[in-house]
């Protein structure tokens, strides 16, 4: 999911989208293009990825979507991951799975 591909690509923009900048106003995909050196169906395709598990939100300006992060979406995921993502109910439990 975001931690794919393997080089990062997606972690490095949600990164690079915490800047104060980027944050206040997003980026287009042509921006994340340009920056992350890759083809804009690239850049368009990893954006879209991250907006669709909702950890970034589009706006429109100039008629053109922009990008930002969605910090309570990444802070809810990070707690899922900090709690432990393979962390099951003892069996017995009603929330257990069978």
């Amino acid at each position: 999911m975001v931690g794919t591909p393997a080089d990062g690509t997606r972690l490095h923009i949600l990164t690079w989208l915490r800047e104060p900048g980027h944050a206040a106003h997003g980026v287009t995909a042509e921006a994340v293009a340009a920056r992350f050196g890759m083809p804009h169906p690239v850049a368009l395709t990893h954006l879209r990825l991250l907006t669709a598990v909702g950890l970034l939100h589009t706006s429109h300006l100039a008629g053109r979507p922009h990008y930002r992060r969605d910090e309570v979406r990444i802070a809810e995921v990070a707690a899922v991951f900090e709690k432990g993502w393979g962390h099951t109910p003892p069996r017995g439990d009603p929330g257990s799975v069978k």
